[in-house]
């Protein structure tokens, strides 16, 4: 008897059809779909619709409900600290556009969303930056750009060693100047 053909067999079927649900798992979800509360990314709105009315879901939101200024404002700080972390160390204080940074930030599967934040757009948290003094912030018709303002203290001390040479630079120069005048003057 000949082998049987493997689109016959039954349970080749189902491992076909895990390896598509973990190809489509792989990539980004639709932002539409994915509960930051629970931290789970749904493939589709039936899906989405299911999780919100499980039991898990119902007891995260009712821990938000107690106190949604906590969740909020820790969404919001986490954030923050993670994008700013990716803008000072990919582009350093490089001029850049806003929303370059934020697609590199979003590519990140597990990245924590900005809907769940204070800010409900880009652009709202890029002038919160600008308010704040954490970044240079720049409207042109390209869109936002940024340029973040490295205030760590070794960069600060690094500044201010570089500004006292070129102010004992200067004063050397004078000097000499001075030196070199009186020297015509005497001749």
């Amino acid at each position: 008897m000949p082998p049987r053909s493997p689109l016959r067999v039954p349970n080749v079927v189902f491992r076909i059809q895990a390896i598509a649900n973990r190809i489509k798992a792989k990539g980004l979800g639709k932002l539409r779909w994915y509960c930051q509360m629970c931290e789970k990314q749904c493939r589709d709105e039936n899906g989405f619709r299911c999780h919100c009315a499980s039991e898990a879901h119902q007891r995260q939101m009712q821990l938000f409900a107690e106190t949604p200024e906590r969740y909020l404002n820790m969404y919001s700080q986490e954030f923050m600290d993670d994008f700013i972390k990716l803008l000072s160390r990919r582009f350093g204080t490089r001029r850049v556009g806003a929303n370059q940074v934020y697609q590199e930030y979003i590519q990140d599967k597990h990245h924590l969303h900005m809907n769940a934040t204070r800010w409900n757009t880009l652009s709202e948290f890029v002038k919160w930056m600008g308010r704040e003094g954490i970044c240079e912030v720049e409207e042109s018709p390209k869109g936002w750009f940024i340029k973040w303002i490295d205030r760590r203290p070794e960069t600060l001390a690094r500044q201010e060693a570089e500004r006292a040479k070129a102010r004992a630079d200067k004063t050397e120069e004078e000097r000499a100047a001075k030196m070199l005048a009186t020297q015509i003057e005497k001749a």
